[in-house]
């Protein structure tokens, strides 16, 4: 079956797209920017991928024909510009007006649980959406899951920075709002499981795990499963705006999200009973068993996607491609090169850099840097990085974005996606005579941007000369 597969770059769809191909379909990705896309990460010829925004109708005219199914599996909720309700309005009324002329059967759509008579806005604007995608020329199947619990989720990740790091919590009375989480394995099974079936066409299932838990409840069994002892006391005089704050200064969310995920986690996400499952030969996973396979996997170093993959900044809205290209004009460069006794010890380190390894010098300087980063509305340090040893194109890393990773090539290049007056690229390459090069680049906005070079031009003084030292080093 030929299947297009919206929201590519996000955490679900990653999961997806391996069990498609292995199932034999032929899955055509929609991204916004194809410098985005690596299909050399799947070993099949059965995927392709075609650039599409789908804030710009025009470039829907892209999405084939012949495709049988569609998934949608998109949503702004990250967003930072611009209202979120709109362009997930906007999103949908267009995925479906193209799909409708194709040749599609059947729309597969995740959205949130919205059983509680009061919603967020999140879940106000999940719930309109699937009024939108309803057509009388395909079947809609829609899935409603709560909490998703698997390596690198937005909810696992933070869950696990509150665990892990506060073994004592004073925390908002939403912790004892009632959830049901549900592992990524079942969320994949029940996506796989429902094509074709016609008993799913034009319905709506709600997809949870085995238990009801109350968010204090998750909190003290990740501990639990962990082999930590945690205390949490429920106070009712944080506002949500207090909430949102405490979320994104201990875990590595962005602000944003914080704020849209505070408001929903004031509502109950309960399941309405049906036999979904029971249908499908689901097997549902207990919310233990789902926190031990999450961390199994980041064991073995298996993370295949990560809620940091998507785009959560605003910097690439307007394209991928702007960024790979280092600019030369109007920037100040801070270029180092050191002769390599063995390239591959230092191509080795630099594919290792940040997150658990961090940057080899004077680290705890890169930590006040993206304390103050936090500070000030950025994403800080604490996205780290999906992989210890390897890195793609579109990878989260610390508070870079890696726009470039060519391993062959030996090269490395990072955008800033720090709060910065002006933009910042820092590039690691390896040339044949087995020297390294790294070069900080910075274009600067105004002439903030130009004080700000200068006033941390010590900082680079010391810092970079160390850490290009380190990565020559045996």
């Amino acid at each position: 079956m030929k299947i297009l597969l919206t929201g590519i770059t996000g955490y679900i769809a990653q999961r997806l797209v391996p069990v498609l191909l292995e199932n034999g379909h032929e899955v055509v990705c929609c991204v916004r920017d194809l410098n985005r896309f690596d299909s050399k990460k799947y070993a099949s010829t059965a995927i392709s991928a075609i650039e599409v925004d789908f804030l710009n109708k025009e470039t829907l005219l892209h999405i084939p024909y012949d495709i049988e199914l569609a998934y949608y599996l998109i949503h702004s909720m990250s967003t930072q510009k611009g209202n979120f309700e709109t362009m997930e309005e906007v999103c949908a009324t267009n995925f479906k007006n193209r799909i409708e002329q194709t040749n599609a059967k059947q729309v597969i759509y995740l959205s949130g649980i919205t059983n509680a008579e009061k919603l967020s806005k999140h879940l106000s604007s999940r719930k309109n959406v699937e009024s939108i995608l309803c057509s009388s020329n395909y079947a809609l199947t829609t899935l409603k899951a709560g909490i998703i619990v698997g390596s690198g989720s937005a909810s696992f990740e933070i869950i696990r920075d509150l665990v892990e790091k506060l073994p004592f919590m004073i925390t908002p009375r939403w912790l004892a709002t009632q959830s049901q989480p549900i592992a990524i394995r079942n969320v994949v099974e029940f996506l796989v499981g429902v094509i074709a079936k016609p008993q799913t066409y034009n319905q709506s299932y709600d997809i949870g795990g085995q238990e009801v838990l109350s968010y204090k409840e998750m909190l003290l069994r990740f501990a639990k499963v962990r082999g930590l002892k945690r205390h949490i006391v429920i106070v009712p005089i944080m506002t949500p705006k207090i909430s949102s704050y405490w979320l994104y200064f201990v875990t590595s969310t962005s602000y944003s999200l914080a704020k849209n995920l505070v408001n929903s986690m004031k509502v109950e996400v309960i399941c309405k009973p049906n036999q979904l499952a029971s249908l499908l030969g689901i097997q549902l996973i207990g919310y233990e068993q789902a926190i031990q396979l999450a961390f199994d996997k980041i064991e073995q170093h298996q993370v295949l996607s990560s809620w940091t993959d998507a785009q959560t900044s605003d910097l690439f809205q307007n394209g991928f491609s702007k960024f790979i290209q280092v600019p030369v004009n109007g920037c100040y460069k801070d270029i180092r090169t050191r002769k390599l006794a063995n390239s591959a010890v230092g191509l080795e380190k630099i594919w290792k850099i940040g997150g658990k390894t961090g940057w080899y010098y004077a680290n705890w300087l890169w930590e006040i840097r993206g304390i103050l980063d936090k500070l000030v509305g950025g994403v800080g340090m604490r996205r780290g990085r999906k992989n210890d040893k390897e890195l793609k194109t579109g990878d989260a890393l610390d508070f870079w974005r890696v726009m470039i990773a060519q391993n062959e090539e030996k090269r490395l290049l990072l955008y800033a996606e720090m709060k910065l007056p002006g933009e910042a690229w820092l590039e690691f390459k390896i040339d044949d005579n087995n020297t390294l090069t790294q070069t900080a680049t910075f274009r600067p906005k105004g002439l903030l941007g130009r004080l700000y070079w200068y006033s941390v031009l010590p900082l680079h003084g010391f810092i970079f000369p160390g850490m290009i030292r380190k990565i020559a080093e045996n």
